[in-house]
């Protein structure tokens, strides 16, 4: 096609900042950035599926920024751009004007691209030279058309909660499959509005922070699309500014932003924090073999880290996220857009804080992590971004880098996870490391100035089995994947409990959950914040596949009735909320030393074997571990309380000596030994036990004493 210079409308200069669409009472400022271009053309439309009603060469450069105002125009203005320049893929350069381009800076999209269609590439697929030939085949009809909004929001009287972090209980929830299915009996089904519904129920469980599942704008690649899938997780983000189409009621263009404002006041008003899952180590646009969707049409050398920086030729990209492609950090542009991009969803979402996936590819330089890197020193110096909760996935394909992350940041603890698990189901040789990931992971984050609640710490996450299936299956079964089960880790640490899945055999089902209790247990009564998977406080099930990325559909969904027929998990999960609530907090502020600090001549934390006798740390057969902790604020407290904690991976009983305190008696809390109802007392109505002296921990069973 040919490009052409075609309006009737005014233009002016306007500013090279901010970059995006802004919406003034004037008219629109348009600005985007490409280095490299020789021309850009920004195109408006009334309608996404009809021809542009004007093509406006932008006449207006400073530096690289190409940028121009267009009056007469408004809220609602439906636009994307094209870009001129030169298609020599060996040098980096990929422009290609047939093919258009949204904003990387757009806040909203009308709709999903044509996933899978060849028209979106910007070379010919059918040509033996692959992506050095050039395609000129137009697509303007199957690309999404960018929404310019202005933000008109009432915010009403919203603050952030402010909660800080020794006092979160972070529940993981995708906000699709969360209201998606028929059962969660709501009025927009897998929507931002859906989820308000829904509100309640995290309320009711206790939980004070969602952690969403991206829910910026992504792309579902092409191979997903040509099986019938789609990238249901949404980790192949495309627009960094905008909210996914898919989770709007789809009421007008652009709704999804402000359905969204309105998830995050709803849960302000009740206390709930809201933080993103955000990917910004890669795009959805892949390899070299992608699409061009915008950044590879717009300045491919500037935003990708090509191989050519590597030694390899220019046409082909670094690859350290194992997505096809790794954004290019290093330079000026990609980091303003990040930054920019984290400033928006702070000021204008009003959300609290940022899990970042793949966070080590951000924070590398010179090919190493280092806290003294760009994106560090960027973000610690915002005093906007400074201020919220910054939690990182610590390792990418090349690296791991748990530990390793600055302070103020929180890290997803996988040496958490990996060590429950194996201790749960009852591997040899993990008591010395549970030691040291109940009390706060001090070897991992104290060295970098850190508190134990910088410690995430999870059983389960999205990535992996639910609960449930964890001790369901001793294999992964992703067959649905229509990859041949390739995919998926097979290091999962699991236990079927003596039958793969489904079976009425009681025994299985008895053990099942009496190790999903004990996970539970772990899991919140450890220093650190606790991470749950959303939908394991009603045991859902993804029939044991572990890698279910690709599957937007009753897999993934939420089923609600679970809720109904198990709730005597949902009951212990919720009591064992409250009970951390009540009494473990601080000890997720600083870390336990073994030391008297209140004067009662009780340490802080105590280590016991089974005869109070110091544990055998050393012994690789040991599944038992046992600890006091000193709850008293100080010698006088007259609320003084010691709680004695006992896990017990051996499959048969084990006797425990109790320490004895002065006046105060022992009152059984937990025993997950123990049947429903029976399981998990409230604190101030716990059994007295009649044996003061001694307890006997069941097999496979956690023990939670007080004494008072």
């Amino acid at each position: 096609m040919k490009l052409e210079h075609r309006t009737n409308k005014k233009l002016s200069k306007g500013e090279s900042y901010p970059q995006g669409a802004v919406v003034r009472e004037d008219g629109i400022q348009f600005a985007i950035f490409s280095s490299t271009a020789e021309a850009v053309y920004l195109l408006l439309y009334d309608d996404p599926g009809d021809e542009p009603t004007d093509s406006i060469r932008i006449p207006y450069k400073t530096e690289d920024i190409w940028h121009v105002v267009v009056h007469g125009v408004g809220h609602g203005q439906l636009y994307a751009y094209r870009v001129k320049g030169s298609y020599i893929p060996e040098k980096g350069l990929r422009f290609n004007h047939h093919k258009l381009l949204i904003d990387p800076y757009a806040r909203a999209l009308t709709g999903p691209f044509s996933y899978g269609d060849p028209r979106l590439l910007g070379y010919n697929p059918d040509d033996a030279a692959g992506d050095l030939s050039f395609s000129e085949e137009d697509n303007g009809r199957l690309v999404p058309k960018c929404v310019a909004l202005a933000n008109s929001f009432d915010w009403e009287d919203d603050k952030h909660p402010g909660i800080p972090c020794e006092q979160l209980i972070v529940y993981e929830v995708h906000v699709r499959g969360f209201t998606r299915d028929r059962s969660a009996r709501v009025h927009a089904p897998g929507t931002f509005k859906g989820f308000i519904e829904k509100i309640p129920h995290l309320k009711r469980l206790g939980i004070n922070a969602v952690e969403l599942l991206p829910v910026q704008e992504s792309y579902n690649p092409g191979f997903l699309a040509g099986r019938g899938l789609t990238d249901y997780w949404g980790y192949n983000t495309i627009g960094f500014f905008a909210p996914g189409w898919r989770f709007g009621t789809g009421s007008s263009y652009g709704c999804q932003v402000d359905e969204f404002k309105e998830l995050v006041k709803a849960l302000h008003k009740e206390g709930i924090e809201i933080i993103l899952d955000v990917v910004y180590n890669h795009t959805g646009e892949g390899s070299e073999m992608g699409p061009s969707l915008c950044f590879r049409g717009i300045d491919n050398p500037a935003y990708y880290q090509l191989a050519a920086a590597h030694g390899g030729p220019a046409r082909g990209y670094v690859n350290e996220t194992g997505t096809g492609n790794t954004i290019n950090i290093g330079h000026p542009q990609v980091l303003r857009l990040i930054i920019d991009s984290l400033r928006y969803w702070v000021r204008e979402m009003h959300v609290d804080g940022f899990r970042f996936d793949l966070a080590t590819v951000l924070g590398k330089q010179n090919g190493r992590l280092d806290v003294t890197a760009s994106f560090f020193r960027a973000v610690s110096s915002d005093p906007m971004l400074s201020r919220i909760k910054l939690i990182a996935e610590p390792w990418d394909l090349m690296t791991y880098g748990l530990g390793q992350f600055p302070a103020p940041w929180m890290e997803w603890n996988g040496r958490f996870r990996d060590t429950a698990r194996r201790f749960i189901r009852g591997d040899y040789n993990q008591v010395r490391d549970l030691g040291g990931r109940v009390t706060g992971s001090e070897d991992l984050f104290r060295r970098s100035g850190r508190q134990p609640c910088h410690s995430v710490n999870f059983i389960t996450c999205h990535d992996g089995f639910t609960l449930y299936d964890l001790f369901s299956y001793n294999w992964k079964h992703n067959e649905d994947n229509l990859e041949e089960n390739r995919d998926g880790t097979n290091d999962n640490y699991s236990w079927n409990c003596g039958r793969e899945g489904r079976t009425s055999l009681r025994r299985v089902l008895f053990m099942r959950m009496r190790l999903i209790k004990n996970s539970i247990c772990l899991l919140l009564f450890s220093a650190g914040t606790p991470m749950i998977l959303g939908g394991d406080e009603m045991l859902r099930t993804q029939h044991g596949n572990n890698n279910a990325y690709c599957q937007d559909n009753d897999l993934s969904w939420f089923d609600w009735d679970r809720l109904t027929r198990h709730g005597d998990i949902h009951e212990f999960f919720r009591k064992a909320i409250a009970f951390r609530k009540r009494f473990l907090t601080r000890f997720s502020k600083t870390y336990v030393a073994g030391f008297d600090f209140n004067g009662n001549n009780v340490p802080d934390i105590q280590w016991f074997g089974r005869n109070l006798q110091p544990p055998s740390w050393d012994d690789y057969k040991k599944r038992t571990i046992a600890f006091q902790l000193d709850g008293s604020e100080t010698a006088s407290d007259k609320r003084q309380y010691f709680l004695f904690f006992i896990f017990n991976s051996y499959r048969r009983a084990m006797v425990m000596k109790l320490p004895q305190h002065h006046s105060l008696h022992w009152h059984r809390i937990v025993d997950t030994a123990e049947p429903p109802g029976k399981d998990f007392l409230e604190a101030d109505h716990g059994t007295r036990l009649k044996q003061q002296e001694f307890y006997k921990a069941g097999g496979r069973s956690v023990v939670v004493l007080i004494a008072r």
